[in-house]
């Protein structure tokens, strides 16, 4: 009998460009603790926003611990920034391995309420950012023979969840699509490619903009409202889902790609 192999979940020598590892207020986001989940396992971390502060807080966070992490600030929707943020990512930390793409915006309302150009610019944001930083990463991860992206959608992009939100909601589905067509094409080269989705994550964002779907500006309440829907009775954390991006990251998923890992507390499984 063959010896069987230790757990591959490391991310010894790599280098994790994550787009969105800032915050929106104080606490954890989704990019904030995936950065710190990738530094814990060894990567060379570039912390990416447009917030510079925030990135800051971040990239201070990692280094505190011992880890390696650079900032890195501009915006990634837009083209000339983008081939410069990589450009700058390469020289202070390497080529890229793992792409971490986590940006996400929208305005809520339904078709009646959602003008033109507010949904050019979730377009923009959430689905155009991906392709423009998949044409960064893609050929060196191909010329190497190894290289993995991470993109976070939502549940939203899955399910309707009870109120208007339609921006966010078709290019969330958008970025789950466009995964799932990367992860064919590449797979041959060694390139894997996987979407996490998370369901109600109590982070920062929910101040701003979900806690008044539920609630006139009760931000307790409002937490208390979406954590009702869910089976296990509680809103998610950053953890839960900085946990599986760094599987999905690492070598253990070397078998996983085209697919997504729902971090929702089974909250689709109501409305299968």
């Amino acid at each position: 009998m063959t010896p069987t192999p230790a757990l591959p979940l490391s991310l010894a020598d790599r280098t994790v460009f994550v787009a969105g590892a800032g915050s929106a207020g104080p606490g954890w986001s989704i990019g904030r603790a995936a950065s710190l989940t990738y530094a814990r396992l060894g990567a060379r971390v570039c912390v990416v926003d447009r917030d510079a502060a925030s990135a800051e807080e971040t990239t201070a966070l990692i280094r505190a611990e011992g880890g390696t992490a650079e900032t890195f600030i501009g915006d990634v929707a837009i083209e000339p920034e983008v081939e410069r943020l990589f450009a700058q990512a390469r020289d202070r930390l390497g080529p890229i391995d793992v792409l971490h793409h986590n940006v996400g915006i929208g305005k809520p309302g339904g078709p009646l309420d959602t003008e033109v150009a507010d949904f050019d610019q979730a377009h923009n944001v959430n689905v155009r950012s991906l392709l423009l930083a998949s044409q960064q990463v893609l050929p060196e991860m191909v010329a190497r023979g190894r290289g993995a992206t991470v993109t976070i959608s939502s549940v939203a992009g899955l399910r309707y969840l009870g109120y208007p939100h339609l921006s966010y909601c078709v290019t969330k589905a958008a970025v789950i699509q466009f995964t799932r067509m990367l992860a064919q094409q590449y797979a041959s080269h060694g390139v894997r490619a996987n979407t996490v989705v998370p369901g109600l994550i109590d982070t920062p964002r929910i101040a701003h903009t979900v806690a008044k779907m539920f609630s006139d500006n009760d931000l307790d309440e409002a937490r208390a409202a979406r954590a009702r829907q869910v089976p296990v009775q509680r809103m998610g954390t950053a953890w839960d889902v900085a946990y599986a991006c760094a599987f999905l990251a690492s070598d253990a998923a070397a078998y996983v790609t085209g697919t997504e890992m729902v971090v929702d507390g089974g909250l689709t499984g109501k409305y299968a």
